[in-house]
């Protein structure tokens, strides 16, 4: 389960006081709860790239786009089989594949998920819709089920959950790899009773605190109904569920006092919320210090699955089973990020050392002791800051070149 520009103290779990989200809440609580988990990007098309490919955003065209808009130079960018995706490998280890949700990545035909691998796709295409009208960026209509559009009544969060539910409750005669990705919380910021937005009026003003917890409760609405669902065709114990985030939040989130937010590489930008439950598999109730990132998901799908790996196409995720079954201790992860068509950032994660770059300096954190990046050590810790420079110029040579707007 994925949500869109969720902040990181956005579920009660995680410190928010302003309203509860039980639903969410019990869910992490049945398994382990990641409070050092990042997404492979601050922005959705760069992050949803990584998870489908399980590789760096800037490591596949369509991940240089940040985010495709609509616009008709991002028109050429999308998905497609010449990277295939998790779901096609999981789909080729005989597992039935079903994506539910947003998609962003790609409006041609060789760029919808069924021709990347999901034997079954509800959603819509662009970076976001009308929860109600279910119209896309664009103002045309932008709701599908496989290729062709469909019409339901409907607030977007529950069709979503609806049509997880049936999907979870048809008879299956093989394994199921369900991603479902909600919309929810980002813009337009409407609540299940709220109206359409009018066609002349940007999809990114309005909205209120009020409307955004709305969107917040059903969301945790919904995913307590999937759930439900779960238990009732008794399949929770067979199945592993991971709940998690593309990127930081905006204008209504509670990004947890972390710096900035959606679309920079503080960690207001990229710090997610993440949680993952497996019945017998998993303890409940367990908080690791472990750093994971998104690319690190489709790798443990891809191995819980039993599927074979991308053949030239390495994966940059690690397998997490051993660390969420408690069979293996933490280790030491490095992550690298890098913006350019609308901020031009770049950062690098080592153990507890940051090394960040944005349009007005370089800067080091340690963000075990600050994890609100308050305190710029790169004088007092001049080695460690050229050391992790070194390691992102390096990495940096490896991956494509960006594409500028």
């Amino acid at each position: 389960i994925m949500t869109d520009d969720m902040g990181y103290g956005d579920l009660s779990c995680y410190g928010h006081k302003g309203y509860s989200t039980p639903n969410l809440d019990k869910l992490a609580s049945q398994g382990i709860k990641f409070v050092n988990a990042y997404s492979a990007a601050p922005l959705c098309t760069p992050t949803r790239t990584a998870f489908m490919t399980g590789r760096y955003p800037a490591k596949t065209p369509v991940g240089l786009i940040e985010p495709l808009t609509g616009e008709k130079e991002d028109t050429a960018f999308g998905l497609t089989a010449a990277y295939p995706s998790i779901a096609t490998l999981i789909k080729a280890a005989g597992y039935e594949t079903a994506l539910i949700g947003k998609w962003h990545l790609g409006l041609l035909p060789q760029n919808s998920p069924i021709k990347n691998g999901f034997d079954y796709f509800f959603g819509f295409h662009s970076g976001a819709a009308d929860y109600i009208s279910h119209k896309g960026v664009a103002g045309s209509h932008d709701l599908y089920e496989n290729e062709l559009p469909v019409y339901p009544q409907g607030y977007l969060t529950d069709l979503f959950s609806q049509k997880t539910i049936a999907f979870i409750k048809q008879k299956h005669n093989k394994p199921f790899f369900l991603t479902i990705t909600f919309n929810a919380p980002h813009w337009p910021w409407q609540g299940p009773n709220d109206k359409p937005y009018p066609d002349s009026i940007n999809f990114r003003v309005g909205g209120s605190p009020d409307i955004y917890t709305t969107m917040i409760k059903s969301l945790d609405a919904a995913v307590g109904n999937i759930m439900k669902a779960l238990d009732e065709e008794q399949l929770s114990d067979h199945t592993i569920v991971i709940f998690t985030n593309d990127n930081g939040g905006e204008k209504y989130s509670d990004n947890g006092g972390l710096s900035q937010a959606k679309g920079s590489l503080w960690e207001g930008g990229i710090k997610m919320l993440a949680f993952v439950r497996w019945p017998d598999k998993i303890k409940p109730g367990i908080v690791t210090q472990q750093a994971a990132i998104t690319m690190d998901w489709s790798k443990t799908i891809l191995a819980v699955g039993g599927a074979n790996e991308n053949k030239g196409f390495p994966l940059d995720g690690i397998n997490l089973m051993p660390i969420l079954r408690g069979e293996k201790k933490n280790i030491e992860r490095t992550f690298y990020w890098r913006t350019f068509q609308r901020k031009k950032q770049k950062a690098i994660r080592v153990g507890d050392w940051k090394y960040l770059q944005d349009e007005k300096g370089e800067y080091l954190f340690h963000l075990v002791s600050d994890p609100g990046e308050k305190i710029d050590v790169k004088v007092q810790q001049g080695t460690i800051f050229k050391q992790l420079k070194k390691k992102y110029i390096k990495w940096e040579k490896m991956v494509l070149k960006p594409i500028p707007l």
